[in-house]
């Protein structure tokens, strides 16, 4: 097993441990970058109950000068990645949870570093804050090609005492008549497991193609020693997924047909798919391709379900649900960039490990939230850059700016606020100094979205609906680690990737609008 570590530490040895220096009320942003200082205790008020942290050395990696570099030099957590290979820093790619006896196993192909063609490797964690690496695969991609020559996602259920991973097969050549089969691997427990040669079940003949049929994702029934099996695939050119039986002792798979068919947005696959049940309503959630996460709703098991419905961006992808006495959780990861220093995207596949409760409101409709387990060690409180933590924020015909917080290596940012006009407003994030480069989470009521921009939002990078209401008070949670963050607001939640902002202020900012920002908080993780 591997632990994750930060950087060499001659490297360390160079950052600041500083908090930002101070800035006025609605001051305009610097034209250079700013310079790390201490906050004097003075500067912020102390409230009865909650003790600003003295002597808490947060990480400040300002003075690696490009986002690089910053990034190689984060120790992520809460975010998980792999370890380092060598100088080469592997990702995470879809994910398959499964939950047994206080232990959530996490499952992800691995992107890079020692892994052949993405294989299949796991995590373990108890509360999703700190996590234990398993150095080997658990199922590798078959290195001498074949039909399993890229392992592709998949899922782990346990038959009476034995564990079954059922994953995708993707042949490592045009020339197999089946591009992608579901395979089989068996273990007596859930970190072990051999392959099954002579297994597999292929596309049905009705699909008419050969090639898009893939992420098992399997439950058993002990009562029927039944297994159901759900598939994503795609007929005719049109998404779809499809159902399966199987019984306990694999010896007989019957095909139940297509229990849902894409109908919003051109997608040609919806990755990960997943069903479960939260009270008496019964969900589909998958990731259309190179989109965002997707649910559907439906009163009975494998539909007929209503329509499908968007939870956070395209930064959030392939999510599957777990459930625990803790409650239902969506675990999936944080897109990144192929550059850190692009200011036009964020588009690479995998990243880190990001996981949101999921919580179903009294509608049925669903929402994700913070891990209240992962929140909770956030409990040391700093100081605002500001004198009170009730900031009015004003605009005329452009954006307005205050300086209100500090990026670090891990943080976490608390607040309300209510608004009177159109405009947009939110947080930015100082990137080099200039206000033309700043990083935005935007809340827009006109448009009733909650969105991340970049270069003062002339560029759009990902985005998620936002129900928003002139005003009305609403409470806010931000939480980043590295460049990966979420930003959660009541029934909305955005995943963002903010590479560069290290050591360098946040703004609370407003364009045509006047908003009053109240109860502002940031923390630091205290173990």
């Amino acid at each position: 097993m591997k632990s994750k570590y930060c950087a060499a530490l001659a490297i360390l040895c160079v950052l600041c441990l500083a908090l930002t220096g101070c800035g006025s009320k609605d001051a305009q942003p610097a034209a250079t970058e700013a310079a790390a200082t201490d906050v004097p205790a003075t500067e912020a008020p102390q409230e009865q109950g909650e003790p600003f942290a003295e002597g808490i050395e947060d990480k400040d990696f300002s003075a690696l000068r490009t986002p690089g570099s910053q990034e190689a030099a984060y120790g992520y957590r809460a975010f998980f990645l792999p370890a380092v290979d060598g100088i080469k820093q592997p990702y995470v790619g879809d994910t398959m949870p499964y939950y047994e006896d206080g232990t959530y196993y996490i499952y992800y192909l691995k992107e890079g570093g020692d892994s052949y063609n993405h294989s299949i490797y796991l995590a373990t964690t108890k509360d999703f804050v700190t996590y234990t690496e398993y150095d080997d695969p658990i199922v590798e991609s078959s290195r001498s090609g074949g039909q399993d020559g890229w392992a592709g996602t998949g899922s782990v259920v346990k038959v009476k005492d034995e564990y079954l991973f059922f994953y995708t097969g993707h042949a490592s050549a045009e020339t197999y008549e089946y591009m992608e089969k579901i395979m089989l691997a068996r273990g007596s427990d859930p970190t072990h497991f051999e392959k099954v040669e002579d297994w597999a079940i292929t596309p049905p003949d009705e699909l008419g193609q050969k090639r898009d049929f893939r992420d098992p994702q399997a439950y058993y029934d002990a009562e029927t020693d039944t297994i159901t099996m759900t598939v994503t695939a795609s007929q005719g050119g049109v998404a779809r997924i499809l159902k399966y039986t199987l019984s306990g002792d694999l010896s007989s798979v019957t095909y139940d047909g297509v229990i849902f068919t894409n109908a919003v947005g051109n997608f040609w696959n919806l990755e990960c798919s997943d069903t479960f049940r939260l009270g008496d309503k019964y969900y589909l959630t998958y990731s259309a391709q190179d989109d965002t996460l997707w649910y559907a709703m439906s009163d009975t098991p494998y539909g007929p379900y209503g329509e499908a419905r968007r939870l956070d961006g395209k930064l959030f992808y392939a999510a599957k649900h777990v459930e625990s006495p803790e409650g239902a959780y969506m675990v999936g990861w944080a897109r990144r960039s192929e550059s850190p220093s692009s200011m036009s995207e964020v588009s690479g596949w995998a990243g880190n490990l990001a996981v949101q409760k999921l919580i179903q409101r009294e509608n049925g409709d669903l929402a994700l939230a913070p891990v209240e387990a992962l929140t909770g060690r956030y409990t040391a409180r700093r100081h605002l850059a500001v004198e009170e933590d009730s900031i009015q924020v004003q605009a005329g015909s452009r954006f307005g700016y205050t300086e209100a917080f500090t990026a670090y290596e891990s943080f976490l940012l608390k607040g309300k606020f209510t608004y009177t006009g159109k405009g947009c407003f939110g947080l930015a994030f100082d990137y080099n100094g200039q206000a033309g480069s700043y990083k935005l989470i935007t809340l827009d009521p006109s448009a009733q979205k909650l969105q991340l921009q970049f270069n003062e939002g002339s560029t759009l990078i990902t985005e998620t609906d936002a129900a928003l209401e002139a005003g009305k008070e609403y409470a806010f949670t931000y939480l980043q680690e590295g460049s990966a963050g979420i930003f959660w607001l009541d029934d909305a939640s955005l995943t963002v990737r903010l590479y560069g902002v290290s050591g360098k202020p946040i703004r609370l900012y407003a364009e045509s609008n006047t908003v009053s920002f109240t109860d502002l908080r940031e923390y630091t993780r205290q173990e």
